[in-house]
């Protein structure tokens, strides 16, 4: 205890109980005493001694052979001699012991503020001090502003640029009225930043990020964060069919607040009567799941009838009578009848965006595209030396989420012709399998149905739907050899035009394009069926689009980069972002 005493410079480590009950023992024999203390008694006997010299000396020789002997009683007691035989004065600054608790408490604030939120708690038990000054709001605000993200003030209750209500009733419920809107928020003017960081944000900071949730084929896109006063459940919708440049769509699926200081809230978000009870389980390391404990909130009034109304209205935009394609009528109304069966009861897999790396010809990420029948779709474009490849992470029944849906060879570009042959869709074919003919020589069944591990390119869609039932997805290229495709530059820009008998769901695409690939991409049945690896063409338009020209489908697929911020999302190392892909593949095989 006096050892700690020390340390922590709390009061005369002398007044300590057990020195003054061993204070009768002696310091040569006893075992008991630490070294410490053995070491102080040793110290204070000499200095007495020296002292009593020093008195003997003086009393016995008088003033003449004083100066004789005042300097061994001088060393004695810790002082020194000068040169001219004066006595000088302890230093006392030499042995002064500085410690945390000198320190001024701003200074001690401004230090903890920069450690971890959790070796706080450790800190508080030092001693006293530590615990009252861990206690100010300060340290505990800039705690979950630096871990989290957090940029709420829990007294002006205003997040970024909206406030609180604005927050609930626009993005949340937007049916709840004005008036009852305090009652439907908990009273957070008697919270503090501790408890938010203590009981919302560091319980809960495993589900931050972002998920596909298990929906079958259809996958999708969901990012977990802290949002103000709230961690929710953004479910991120591609625009309607067919705008791709629209921006996406959000969806809030659950909410956990602080409904009681010290206690967390988890509300379904699910429907259309407001927040109810739910609950969120931690399934497992990078896998958590949601359960709604009230369903009959997501019921409406009209029946089934009336919720796939509103639900055709939302997802696609329009009504059952503006879709005369029969076939376009059957899957929707087998999206509908698959995904509403979970009532928001699903199992989510953490996913991470692509790392980029400085040889890639175009920064990878995330694009929304057009998948014929199936509406837009959102791929993942990563790259992988001299090969591109697109993820799905919305998918259809013919290519499911999670399936690679195109794979881009950047090592063999094309080179497209006059702007008056490309209008003819045999001269493009030309092009095109030629490079297909001389990859299927140099790697034997590479292109058939059966592709070696690691080179999987697939794409979507369903060889009976033709353009109207495709499942494909996006990739763009990677440098060819990493580093010096990044130095030499792009050629200009050339004119680019659909060959005539391709269709395309969205008819304003760019007329010039940067550079053209081979690639290969997956179309099958129903169910991933029969599924085979077809050669296309890759369309490099500019840093935010590409597009990919199906040759047996004579489709086109435009697809547009997605400039949502997904926080949390990035991939701690590129082999964990490796294993995720191949993650993905098994959960829908």
């Amino acid at each position: 205890m006096a050892a700690c005493a020390r340390l922590c410079g709390v009061g005369q480590s002398r007044r300590c109980r057990r020195r003054e009950r061993k204070n009768q023992r002696d310091p040569d024999t006893d075992p008991e005493l630490d070294l410490d203390e053995k070491e102080e008694r040793i110290v204070g006997k000499m200095q007495a001694e020296g002292s009593a010299r020093c008195a003997v000396d003086t009393a016995a020789s008088g003033p003449g052979k004083a100066a004789i002997s005042m300097p061994g009683a001088a060393t004695a007691a810790g002082t020194s001699v000068n040169g001219l035989g004066g006595l000088e004065l302890p230093d006392t600054t030499k042995t002064t012991r500085n410690t945390l608790l000198d320190l001024p408490p701003e200074i001690l604030v401004a230090i903890f503020s920069s450690l971890p939120g959790t070796a706080l708690p450790n800190l508080a038990l030092v001693c006293k001090k530590f615990r009252q000054i861990l206690n100010t709001e300060t340290i505990w605000r800039r705690r979950c502003m630096a871990e989290f993200g957090m940029c709420e003030d829990l007294r002006k209750m205003e997040v970024v640029g909206l406030s609180s209500k604005d927050l609930y009733v626009k993005r949340i419920n937007p049916r709840v009225k004005s008036g009852r809107f305090m009652k439907l928020l908990p009273d957070y003017e008697h919270m503090d930043y501790r408890d938010v960081y203590t009981h919302l944000l560091h319980p809960n900071r495993h589900i931050l990020g972002l998920w596909q949730p298990d929906i079958g084929p259809y996958g999708g896109l969901l990012n977990v964060v802290v949002d103000g006063l709230f961690i929710i459940g953004w479910m991120f919708l591609p625009p309607h069919d067919p705008r791709v440049d629209d921006v996406m769509r959000r969806r809030p699926l659950f909410r956990i607040h602080m409904w009681e200081t010290n206690k967390a809230t988890v509300e379904c978000m699910y429907g259309h009567k407001g927040p109810h009870k739910g609950d969120i389980q931690i399934v497992k390391k990078d896998e958590f799941s949601t359960k709604c404990n009230q369903t009959d909130h997501h019921r409406m009034s009209g029946g089934r009838q009336e919720e796939f109304r509103t639900w055709l209205e939302e997802e696609w935009g329009r009504t059952l009578e503006d879709i005369f394609n029969e076939h376009m009528q059957e899957l929707i109304l087998m999206k509908f009848i698959y995904t509403s069966q979970y009532d928001n009861c699903l199992t989510y897999r953490r996913i991470y965006l692509p790392p980029y790396l400085p040889g890639d010809l175009l920064r990878p990420g995330l694009f929304k595209g057009t998948y014929g029948s199936h509406g837009l779709e959102i791929v993942m474009l990563s790259f992988h030396g001299r090969r591109a490849k697109g993820t799905k992470l919305t998918g259809d029944p013919n290519v499911p989420a999670g399936q690679l849906t195109l794979e881009i060879d950047l090592s063999r570009p094309i080179q497209l012709p006059e702007i008056e042959k490309q209008q003819s869709m045999e001269e493009l074919s030309r092009l095109v399998l030629e490079v297909h003919e001389q990859v299927q020589r140099e790697n034997n069944p590479v292109q058939s149905g059966s592709t070696e591990p690691g080179a999987e390119g697939q794409g979507g869609g369903g060889r009976e739907e033709n353009q109207n039932g495709l499942g494909a997805a996006s990739a763009t290229p990677t440098t060819t050899e990493g580093a010096e495709a990044s130095a030499s530059p792009l050629p200009a820009p050339q004119p680019f035009v659909l060959p005539l008998g391709v269709m395309a769901r969205n008819e304003v695409y760019p007329r010039t394009c940067k550079i053209c690939f081979y690639g290969t991409g997956l179309i099958a049945g129903h169910g991933f069926t029969s599924p085979e690896h077809t050669p296309g063409i890759f369309i490099l338009f500019d840093d935010n689009r590409f597009g990919f020209i199906w040759l047996e489908l004579k489709s086109f697929s435009l697809y547009s980069r997605i400039t949502d911020t997904l926080q949390y999302a990035e991939a701690p190392t590129l082999e964990a972002f490796e294993e995720m892909l191949k993650s993905m593949q098994s959960w829908t095989s």
